[in-house]
């Protein structure tokens, strides 16, 4: 027999609270309600990607980048992806990015394995150990060339290099103090030689300059300190003071304008780099297949249209490391120095 107080209270609340929500009475012992265990389903094994070079999963060369490629750049990178397919077995196709900045990241995100890099888009790859360098750009029979601070052999300034021995005569730092709150002359913005790297051993040395005045060109930044009144010291590649555009105006600039200290030859060209993820002899035979293809007349003619290469040298990534480490210490934005 039902409790007529339960029941009174009940309907009570129920009128008392509003039917806005349900409302579950339980008279008595409430019965609990039986559950049942899922029984687990057989546990699938991760899948293993596709060997890289294969079919389902080809290697990627990317071609200079470029929003808007022609077709002969398109048909030469081609003949190149071709070529490295014949002589090393591996399946690859080719891209072509919309910025280096856009091709960067491909490399390490794993959208591209095979790439030229500039300098600088080579330092920020180098940033997450994204690639490895196979090939160094050869140019005027060197992998790499150097700069130097300049100054007028009439100011208060004294030259740490030795032309005869071809040498500096002291350290970096005891050399560069004397530009402490001095005006240099800089290239442009991007240069490595005339900007990039000076200013990176200028802040290694612990010397702060004034603001510099870009002059938009090496040459003119030897004309710069030439003139005296420009800027106290400036920076350019070796040796921008036997640029032919000086020879009539200034006859004694070999004279007059002195190296105060020599940077060596640490600043590279481009270079043609691989995905540090791949296995070592899967590098070591692309490298094989650049340069085998560069010496054929049209992979020559392939690899200048494609990357505007003519010679080649195989590279390793130590030979960077002085370049990394100014590029680093000149504390500006890799961004903003690519393309």
């Amino acid at each position: 027999m039902l409790d007529t107080r339960k029941v009174l209270l009940t309907i009570t609340l129920f009128f008392t609270l509003g039917c806005s929500f349900p409302l579950q009475v339980t008279l008595g012992t409430p019965t609990a309600i039986p559950t049942s265990t899922p029984t687990p389903g057989p546990t699938q094994a991760p899948q293993t990607p596709p060997e890289p070079g294969t079919e389902n999963n080809p290697l990627i060369l990317a071609l200079a980048p470029n929003p808007r490629p022609t077709d002969p750049v398109i048909s030469a990178g081609d003949r190149l992806a071709a070529y490295l397919e014949e002589r090393t077995g591996y399946r690859i196709v080719t891209v072509i990015p919309a910025s280096e900045e856009k091709l960067v990241e491909s490399l390490a995100n794993g959208n591209a394995h095979i790439a030229s890099l500039s300098p600088y888009a080579f330092v920020l790859a180098r940033e997450n150990n994204s690639v490895t360098a196979l090939l160094a750009r050869v140019r005027n029979g060197g992998m790499f060339y150097g700069a130097q601070i300049v100054i007028n052999r009439d100011g208060e300034f004294t030259a740490y290099f030795d032309d005869a021995r071809g040498e500096n005569i002291t350290d970096a730092a005891s050399a560069l103090k004397q530009f402490a709150d001095k005006k240099p002359c800089w290239s442009d913005e991007v240069s490595p030689s005339g900007y990039v790297v000076p200013l990176g051993l200028l802040n290694r040395s612990q010397v702060q300059t004034r603001a510099g005045a870009f002059l938009e060109g090496q040459p003119n930044v030897v004309r710069g300190v030439y003139a005296d009144d420009i800027c106290d010291f400036g920076a350019t590649f070796v040796d921008a003071r036997e640029s032919p555009v000086l020879e009539a105006d200034y006859p004694d600039v070999m004279d007059r304008i002195l190296v105060a200290w020599r940077i060596p030859a640490i600043i590279p060209y481009e270079n043609i780099s691989m995905s540090a993820a791949l296995p070592f002899e899967m590098r070591r035979g692309i490298q094989r297949g650049l340069i085998d293809f560069m010496t054929t007349p049209e992979g020559k003619a392939a690899m200048q249209t494609i990357y505007g290469f003519d010679e080649m040298s195989p590279v390793d990534d130590a030979a960077y490391a002085e370049f990394i480490v100014y590029v680093t210490a000149s504390g500006l934005d890799l961004l903003d120095l690519i393309e």
